[in-house]
């Protein structure tokens, strides 16, 4: 590495994934939109906001000036909720080479259209840019943390995969990579909707078992869009799939879960955004994701109630009799 790492982004992941890279030896360049919460990470050396408490590794510096963080680097990260990803990918746009490639953690699909993030990439990028996606079940404090993590990187080549996945091996943070960008980005994105629809039930106090059926039902619709969109399965039955959907539909810090369990207790949707203080992306997924199921024809029963509950002012106690009173049919349906 012969320059330093640009990330975009100092949200709660972006920071840890920035906090990670810098205690791997490399020097990382972390930047953010807000140049005054820059300024205030780089002056605390913490991100108080959302990872409060756990300080800064030497290699780590964090700006607000777009351009001196591009200066030089010699890979890029984009961490930005998706619908800020096509905004900053403009901006990156002219900074990029093929040695340096593209690289993002962001989850969800582009506003408007649903189309895979990697689809938007290629859109606005060479085509002798390679891309990679970083994707898994890793909550950003336990990662800043420095607890055992494994993610999927998934990339365009298997080369640029490998690249990444050794610049994240290490230091308890296992990477595997693959070359299904479809399915790793499909796995990342439906798990916060399904998320939402385990903190409901959650909230209701339906109990475990509606939990379980929640997040193996939830597979099966990840599976059909899946097929639809050609994804591999093996994707979906792996890290980006069923590791991110078991750990976002159960742990306590997940955004997602924590705004079903706030909808069942009669919130409204901005306040319990606001309490939550940061983007919930299974918000606009749930949008994109019934685009697109009703773009392919595909049957994705619980992402349609949640899509209801927050989109249309359906009752969550409702959406869950619905689910459970669906006609019969065989389970592999």
């Amino acid at each position: 590495m012969t320059g330093p790492i640009a990330v975009f982004g100092a949200g709660s992941w972006g920071t840890a994934l920035g906090m990670h890279l810098a205690r791997r030896g490399y020097s990382t360049k972390l930047w953010d939109i807000d140049a005054e919460h820059a300024r205030r990470l780089q002056s605390a050396r913490s991100n108080e906001r959302y990872l409060p408490g756990i300080a800064f590794p030497e290699a780590l510096e964090v700006s607000g000036d777009f351009d001196q963080v591009c200066a030089g680097a010699a890979a890029y990260l984009i961490v930005t909720p998706s619908h800020a990803f096509a905004e900053t990918l403009e901006r990156l746009s002219d900074h990029l080479r093929p040695d340096t490639g593209l690289a993002w953690a962001s989850k969800g699909f582009e506003p408007g259209t649903a189309r895979l993030l990697h689809e938007v990439a290629e859109e606005k990028l060479s085509a002798d840019i390679p891309l990679a996606l970083i994707t898994g079940p890793s909550f950003a404090r336990e990662v800043a943390q420095g607890l055992p993590t494994a993610v999927t990187v998934a990339a365009s080549t298997p080369e640029f995969g490998a690249q990444w996945a050794e610049l994240l091996h290490g230091d308890n943070f296992r990477a595997y990579y693959t070359a299904d960008l479809v399915g790793a980005e499909l796995g990342g994105a439906l798990k916060n909707v399904l998320a939402v629809a385990c903190g409901i039930a959650d909230g209701l106090g339906l109990g475990s078992n509606t939990r379980a059926a929640l997040i193996t039902r939830g597979l099966a619709e990840m599976m059909r869009l899946g097929k639809a969109l050609g994804a591999d399965p093996l994707t979906l039955t792996g890290l980006a799939g069923v590791g991110d959907l078991v750990l976002t539909c159960t742990g306590d810090l997940s955004r997602n879960r924590q705004l079903g369990m706030a909808l069942a207790r009669g919130q409204g949707l901005e306040q319990a955004v606001a309490e939550i203080g940061q983007v919930v992306e299974g918000i606009k997924t749930a949008e994109e994701a019934m685009r697109l199921a009703d773009r392919h024809q595909v049957e994705m029963p619980i992402t349609e109630q949640v899509h209801g509950i927050l989109f249309k002012g359906w009752s969550a106690e409702k959406g869950v009799r619905v689910l459970m009173e669906r006609g019969l049919k065989p389970e592999s349906a």
